[in-house]
């Protein structure tokens, strides 16, 4: 599991790369052109706003991976033992229910209404349902992190916001 999570984490450092830098890029691009030329690109611009979407929902579920998403802590912090053990798998269970519920069965909707009805954005005419598709996506990468984080929760104690070092919460045999 760790190979996949490493691939994981790999391909979606470079897919948040590039859309980051071609999204620089438009925005430089855009100030130019509107300021420099007197005739802004409306293609940059969308393409600017939808490569935002992309770089939030990919980076949101990339940080969360990396154990360094925002957290309020503060019963995983006052607890100990299987009483800790079970505050992190709920926090981890309602999580993974979001990204299930909300983002992958949510989502998956959200694209198929889009696709079936033909919209498609003013300036690119790209399909919306592929900038949307950045939501189940997401979801999906979520739900795998913490599928591996439930695991290792059960294997080693660690929570889902214990960096190395923390104290771990008791094993299942505690």
């Amino acid at each position: 599991m760790n190979t996949i999570t490493k691939g994981v984490d790999l391909v979606l450092r470079l897919v948040i790369t590039f859309a980051f830098a071609v999204l620089v890029a438009c925005v430089i691009w855009q100030v130019f052109s509107r300021y420099v030329l007197e005739s802004p690109s409306t293609v940059t611009d969308e393409m600017a706003r939808f490569l935002f979407i992309w770089v939030a929902l990919l980076g949101g579920a990339y940080t969360l991976g990396q154990r360094r998403h925002l957290a309020i802590d503060l019963l995983p912090q006052v607890t100990s033992g299987n009483v800790r053990l079970t505050v992190n798998a709920a926090i981890i269970l309602a999580i993974a229910t979001f990204a299930a519920l909300v983002m992958i069965y949510g989502g998956v909707d959200l694209v198929n209404r889009t696709l079936s009805t033909g919209q498609v954005s003013p300036a690119l005419r790209l399909p919306m349902g592929l900038v949307y598709i950045a939501i189940p996506f997401s979801g999906i990468c979520i739900l795998y992190y913490c599928l591996t984080f439930l695991a290792d929760l059960f294997r080693s104690g660690r929570g889902p916001n214990d960096q190395e070092g923390t104290p771990k919460a008791g094993g299942p045999l505690d």
